[in-house]
């Protein structure tokens, strides 16, 4: 289901009953569609989200935790210097539209009482957060401008008027009179998807579809089935979270049209951190490392085509005896070469006097023809350690650079800013503020409680892993890591380890991995003890011995729930 006007408005009844009657401590604006805004109401803090993102736009209380810019975004200023403080006296839902408006009251800069409007307009790539006052319905701010040569229905920019999406010719179905209904449901010609969509405001396709899934079970009672289905809406609220050929899905009530496999939660807002923490989250990493993305595939491309190269430069090597037999020929049948001649056919004593033809440069002598083919032998054959040296440098930078990627797949938006600050350590992308940059704290890896009890610890990038296996952890310690790719370090801190803990270790090391969507991931583990790290390795390279393996499918559900618990496995 969508975030269309029928969850809009049982998101609406959730926030009242919520939220009314409190007053804003704190503003935040952590990404650049996205405010939150800290309600203290009964006694307890609550965080409203608001976002005004083009393809996660929603409204919702919220409770994961989001890192706030060093300083703070224009927008947010002025959020706090009209709100900060102010009581929440009202929300409302404009007509079923996807519109929701925050009324506070607050005291200006002379001590006046105001009321002052946040609204909130959920319409995909238009969406935006607007601030006005509600007496002069003049815009004080929004998220996003909007120029007249963008939109020549409405101005969204400071002191010019607020004005109301346009009205959609459509009925409310929340304030549908009886008989109006029953007139119009007897007068269709088919209750389909179409019907419900153009006649009644604010039916996504999924609603509108389990609607007349429901109508089409008993036609004959399709009043009835409409009443009871908003009924169920409204007082039976029940939100559910499917997964249906690999995609999720919400709902406020269980959908018939859907399979009855589904994650219920308690409220509406806890159904949306589920549905949109992993989603969102990926796309701000791609927002913050896009050009870290970037230039790590770019810095791929480029080692490839070196490696491609060097390997070519090997099989040449391995040619290169070829030119010393032709260099032989021409010295032993030198008064059989004409000066001038761009080639020759000579005897290959080498071939049983088979012919071979070489080529010649007709501006040299035969004999320096000759030196010509020795020098390239020589040549060819003295570079094969300084070129088996660079591939093997080579090779060991494409697994670094494959880890990288393979992390900010993984990375949340708090570990991008240290996987910046270790390729410049690298030297792959340069500083350009160097004299500005506050020192990064590091971030520490992630924490798992195995089922009997034991410590699981994850390296999320190759300083944490450098740091968790090298210096953290004991020698008697477990290290786990998905064989011969790119991934994370695993550590179980324990000098004994269980069978189960050990096979919850080895899916957080698949996971963790390149090939997290793969079956039967091999995961080598050993004590850590026989990890070493060869002098001058880039981050998180590390050879190990005596290692034994597990084959693993990775359970993506059993890493979301054990996130979700605090890290309980």
């Amino acid at each position: 289901m969508s975030f269309d006007g029928i969850f809009t408005h049982l998101m609406a009844r959730e926030l009242v009953d919520q939220l009314v009657g409190g007053r804003i401590s704190k503003i935040h604006q952590p990404y650049d569609n996205e405010l939150m805004l800290v309600i203290r109401n009964k006694g307890k803090n609550q965080t409203l989200l608001l976002s005004a993102h083009p393809t996660y736009s929603r409204v919702q209380l919220t409770e994961i935790n989001y890192k706030n810019p060093p300083t703070p975004p224009n927008f947010c200023m002025v959020m706090r210097k009209y709100l900060e403080g102010s009581l929440l006296e009202s929300i409302s839902q404009i007509e079923n539209d996807r519109v929701l408006q925050f009324s506070f009251s607050s005291r200006n800069e002379i001590g006046d009482l105001e009321n002052i409007v946040l609204t909130i307009e959920l319409m995909g790539r238009h969406s935006n957060i607007i601030l006005f006052n509600q007496s002069s319905k003049k815009i004080i701010d929004a998220i996003k401008h909007v120029g007249s040569s963008v939109n020549s229905y409405r101005t969204i920019l400071p002191g010019a008027d607020y004005i109301y999406p346009p009205e959609q010719d459509k009925i409310n179905p929340f304030q549908i009179e009886s008989k109006q209904l029953f007139e119009l449901m007897n007068t269709a010609d088919e209750i389909n998807t179409p019907f419900i969509q153009e006649n009644f405001q604010g039916f996504g396709k999924d609603t509108a579809a389990e609607l007349v899934c429901r109508i089409n079970l008993d036609i004959k009672n399709k009043f009835n089935i409409w009443q009871a289905f908003f009924e169920e809406l409204i007082n039976e609220t029940k939100p559910c979270l499917y997964q249906i050929d690999g995609k999720e899905f919400f709902t406020p009530i269980p959908f018939s049209e859907k399979e009855n496999d589904y994650t219920i939660y308690t409220s509406l807002s806890q159904l949306l951190d589920g549905f949109y923490e992993g989603k969102a989250e990926r796309d701000r990493v791609k927002q913050q490392a896009g050009e870290l993305i970037r230039k790590v595939k770019n810095d791929l491309a480029k080692i490839k085509k070196k490696i491609k190269k060097l390997e070519q430069s090997l099989v040449d090597a391995d040619n290169a005896e070829i030119f010393r037999v032709k260099g032989e020929l021409l010295t032993t049948f030198l008064h059989e070469v004409p000066r001038g001649a761009k080639k020759v056919s000579l005897l290959n004593y080498y071939e049983e006097n088979a012919p071979i033809e070489i080529v010649l440069n007709e501006a040299l002598s035969p004999n320096q023809n000759a030196q010509k083919y020795f020098q390239r032998y020589q040549k060819l054959k003295n570079s094969v350690k300084i070129v088996k040296e660079q591939l093997e440098k080579a090779n060991f930078e494409l697994l670094y650079l494959e880890s990288v990627t393979d992390q900010l797949e993984l990375a949340s938006p708090k570990d991008i800013e240290l996987i910046k600050e270790e390729l410049i350590a690298e030297k792959y992308i340069k500083d350009r503020q160097k004299k500005k940059r506050n020192k990064v704290k590091k971030s520490e890896p992630e924490k798992f409680v195995s089922s009997t009890g034991l410590s699981i610890f994850v390296g999320k990038n190759n300083l944490q892993n450098d740091q968790l296996t090298l210096k953290s952890a004991r020698k008697t310690d477990t290290w786990l890591h998905a064989k011969d790719i790119p991934g994370s370090h695993v550590i179980i801190n324990s000098p004994e380890v269980d069978e189960e803990t050990l096979f919850e270790a080895a899916n957080l090391a698949a996971y963790y991995s390149k090939y997290r969507l793969s079956a039967q991931v091999p995961v080598d583990y050993v004590l850590v003890k026989h990890v070493k790290k060869p002098n001058g390795a880039k981050p998180g390279y590390v050879i190990y011995e005596n290692q034994k393996t597990l084959f693993i499918t990775p359970n993506k559900e059993v890493i979301d729930n054990a996130l979700q618990n605090g890290g309980q496995l």
